[in-house]
């Protein structure tokens, strides 16, 4: 029995020394450190760079001349010259109405044409004989006021049945339809062998041509936007659209840049009463005939010129109800709680305006650890830039102005 406990006694010893080895190695870190370790954090100077900021907007691109085109005179179509959808120049030919009534109404005005140079001819003739006559007192004063009237008469006609003939071969002239602009033609709408009317406002619609180069883009910018283009340019930040043709570049559908460079060319003089914005309209130009009216795209209109600016990512800036803050690390590594005003992002960061200073080193990754007055551990890395080909920006947040 004793050998028992002998053994019994020396395993509890052995059990106990292990436990108080485990108890040890679990409480060494905090011996050592004596407090939990500080979390860490990414921390980061803002970015500095000289920044244009760009406008976005959504529009649609609007023919800059829309023509219907439709007959001056009346009459039965005889043929069409074009194919539809296709190309067109002006001065191209597209319809013919039967010219054959016109032609017999422009014959009958120059022959009446005829008919009153022959008649002035005469009277001049009498008007010449009255006049010798007068001198040897053969005919009457009166005589000669008749021969007088009857020239003036037959000149009157004269005119008269000239104006008609303009008239007639104006109305001959119409009976071909041309093109009055370039650009491509929409589907006939009539075809050969109808009848059409022209020369009135109901006149029968033969087809359209819309211009494509150069081409409208139209938007619509509120009045928060115009009032601060108005700011900017009374201080000199920003020259009116009104008087300067500010650059602008563009995407279409499925371009992630803006390849695509124009000008602005109008704004509109008043803001519409029922949608509270005021209408813009840039000029691109269009040889490859790609942008058609109606096509939506994003534009992106010069919102500030050239500044030197200070940027985050958006992983550095937190939310609080309404207003953006970031945090800076400030003495004994303890983040301090700083509000910011933003601006847009430009490749890829967010324009800071107002809160930060140059050399303020900002927590970019792991906010989440922060605690109030608790200090962090910092680890120093740059901030990654993205180089665009060109300055592109998304409108900054309501209120982040």
């Amino acid at each position: 029995m004793s050998v028992r406990i002998r053994h019994t006694v020396k395993m509890g010893l052995a059990l106990l020394a292990l436990a108080a080895l485990s108890a040890c190695g679990q409480g060494g870190g905090q011996a050592q450190g004596g407090a939990p370790q500080a979390p860490q954090v990414t921390v980061s100077a803002p970015v500095q760079k000289v920044v244009r900021e760009w406008d976005e907007y959504t529009g649609r691109f609007v023919a800059v001349d829309r023509v219907e085109i439709r007959a001056r005179v009346s009459g039965y179509l005889n043929s069409i010259h074009f194919k539809d959808g296709d190309i067109v120049y002006k001065g191209d030919l597209l319809f013919v109405i039967d010219p054959r009534p016109y032609e017999a109404a422009l014959a009958a005005s120059r022959a009446r044409l005829q008919q009153a140079q022959s008649q002035l001819q005469l009277a001049n003739r009498e008007l010449q004989r009255a006049e010798n006559l007068r001198r040897t007192q053969a005919v009457s004063e009166a005589v000669l006021d008749e021969r007088l009237q009857q020239v003036r008469a037959a000149q009157g006609a004269v005119l008269e049945a000239e104006a008609a003939v303009r008239a007639d071969e104006l109305n001959v002239e119409f009976t071909q339809v041309k093109a009055p602009v370039t650009g491509r033609i929409s589907q006939r709408l009539v075809s050969v062998g109808n009848l059409v009317s022209g020369g009135q406002a109901s006149s029968t619609l033969l087809t359209t041509i819309v211009s494509l180069d150069p081409i409208h883009f139209v938007f619509n910018a509120d009045q928060q936007a115009y009032l601060r283009y108005v700011r900017l340019s009374q201080t000199g930040d920003r020259a009116s659209s009104r008087e300067v043709a500010n650059p602008v570049v563009l995407a279409l559908p499925g371009e992630t840049d803006f390849p695509h460079v124009g000008r602005m060319d109008f704004v509109d003089n008043e803001i519409d009463f029922s949608t509270g914005t005021i209408r813009g309209r840039a000029v691109f130009n269009n040889p490859n005939m790609v942008f058609t009216p109606g096509l939506f795209a994003r534009l992106r209109l010069v919102g500030r010129e050239e500044y030197p600016a200070l940027l985050l990512p958006d992983s550095a800036i937190g939310t609080d109800q309404a207003r953006r803050f970031v945090y800076v690390i400030g003495e004994g590594n303890v983040p301090q709680y700083r509000p910011v005003t933003l601006g847009p992002i430009i490749d890829g960061l967010r324009v800071v305006r107002e809160g930060l200073q140059p050399t303020d080193k900002v927590v970019t990754a792991g906010l989440q650890r922060i605690r109030p007055n608790a200090p962090v551990t910092p680890v120093d890395a740059p901030i990654q830039t993205q180089t665009a080909a060109v300055e592109t920006t998304a409108p900054a947040a309501e209120g982040s102005r």
